[in-house]
């Protein structure tokens, strides 16, 4: 099932400045705020030190200049979520699909390697590895995608033939052309599949509790007209 969505409706789910689970993510972990505080540090210093050394009388711009480096590591993760966020608003029509898990499999995906030196002086590459869950996802219209996000505990209760939702993305409005899709909803396990969190998740369940609701409604209405 696809079902197309209104520009606002698009809009709501894909929000223009990072939610709270979209900030959480491009904060990284902890060495990553580490580098962070030290970049805004090291920016404050610079400015102090140019302030005294040429005698600026640009009081106001280094205050503000100030600031905006003095609390890098507090907008940076604004910032890039906003971005990615950015690309995904630039298609002109999404819609709402439904269908199923036709397949999962998990795979060992390198994600970076480190040079580091053993006691005996050789350089020795170390790759960084990680466990990632492949979904594949279809109806019985032909259209299927493959998905794949870290593993998590969570997702053991994964099976074929589970109802799986998401948000598509195009920039033809029939939809023919899907270009981009987000994270995985399940429903039945009130599960998210994901590496970004790129929706909204509370929109995301309204519309797919309405989208539910509705086939159950027609199908009461026409009990009732049997009757």
């Amino acid at each position: 099932m696809l079902v197309p969505l209104t520009r606002e409706k698009f809009e709501q789910l894909i929000p223009l400045i990072a939610s709270s689970s979209q900030y959480k993510y491009c904060c990284g972990k902890f060495s990553n705020l580490l580098q962070r505080v030290l970049i805004s540090v090291v920016g404050l210093v610079v400015i102090v030190l140019i302030e005294v050394v040429f005698r600026l009388k640009f009081g106001l711009i280094i205050f503000v200049l100030g600031v905006f480096t003095g609390f890098f590591w507090l907008w940076y993760p604004v910032f890039l979520a906003s971005i990615r966020n950015a690309k995904i608003r630039r298609y002109k029509y999404s819609g709402f699909f439904r269908g199923r898990i036709l397949d999962w499999w998990i795979t060992d995906s390198l994600i970076g390697k480190q040079e580091t030196v053993n006691p005996q002086g050789e350089l020795v590459i170390i790759e960084n590895r990680e466990k990632r869950i492949n979904l594949e996802i279809g109806d019985n219209t032909g259209f299927s995608i493959e998905f794949q996000a870290p593993l998590r505990p969570a997702y053991k209760a994964i099976t074929t033939g589970q109802v799986a939702e998401m948000l598509v993305m195009s920039n033809r409005p029939d939809l023919s052309e899907i270009e981009e899709f987000s994270d995985i909803y399940i429903p039945s396990r009130n599960l998210w599949v994901s590496d970004y969190p790129l929706v909204r998740q509370d929109f995301f369940n309204e519309i797919s509790l309405r989208l539910r609701k509705k086939p159950q409604a027609r199908s009461r209405r026409r009990r009732r007209e049997e009757d």
